[in-house]
């Protein structure tokens, strides 16, 4: 059902001000208007608002940084779950440039073949190549140099694997289940995924080295 401004603004604790910026932009759809002095916006706009400040909040993105992602994503909010893996990776992603496979072995120093087994490996998670996957080679070079046993490594990738079936699995009954408004169960997906998983794991390593630190002591 189409809204009013003054309806808008009271379902989503934004200003007047703010929605005809998020609309002057292009974040927000243009209003209907049936009639002179009779401004309609689409239900939708409710979503978006507060998934845009759900982003400022969270990750601190400006606008033109959301801009992006909404760009870069056929964004709809009653979409299936790819769309929130897909915003996950912008996010997570350190830099928009992108580099040939021919760019990309030239600065991370490495040949095709080993380029090719990182991939089939799973150490490299992305067929295309960015300022993220020139980190993730030099941390693994630095690991092979150091005669490193990739047990941990590949760990990483099973356990890894393992997860993100059960995190698409529950992803997707979560944004079917329309007890809760639509943009609340993004968020969680995203606090989920972003915020708890990493917070437990390293949590773990932490407190798994304190443990050992404390059981050397009393030895």
């Amino acid at each position: 059902m189409p809204l009013k401004m003054k309806e808008l603004v009271e379902q989503t604790g934004e200003s007047k001000s703010t929605i005809l910026y998020y609309i002057k932009e292009g974040l927000l759809p243009e209003p209907q208007k049936p009639k002179a002095n009779v401004h309609l916006y689409d239900e939708s706009c409710i979503n978006i608002i507060k998934f845009i400040k759900y982003l400022q909040k969270k990750f601190s993105y400006s606008i033109s940084e959301i801009q992006k992602i909404f760009e870069n994503n056929s964004f709809d909010f009653q979409n299936s779950f790819d769309s929130l893996i897909q915003s996950i990776e912008l996010i997570g992603a350190n830099s928009d440039k992108r580099y040939t496979k021919e760019e990309f072995l030239k600065l991370a120093n490495i040949s095709e073949g080993q380029l090719e087994d990182y991939l089939k490996r799973g150490y490299l998670t992305h067929s295309h190549f960015t300022d993220r996957e020139l980190e993730s080679v030099a941390i693994l070079k630095r690991a092979e140099a150091a005669n490193l046993n990739f047990r941990l490594i590949d760990a990483y990738v099973k356990y890894a694997k393992e997860l993100a079936n059960l995190e698409n699995e529950v992803g997707s009954n979560l944004l079917k289940d329309d007890t809760k408004p639509h943009n609340q169960r993004y968020e969680l997906l995203f606090d989920l995924i972003l915020n708890l998983k990493p917070y437990i794991f390293n949590g773990y390593t932490v407190n798994e080295h304190h443990r050992r630190i404390k059981d050397e002591k009393s030895i």
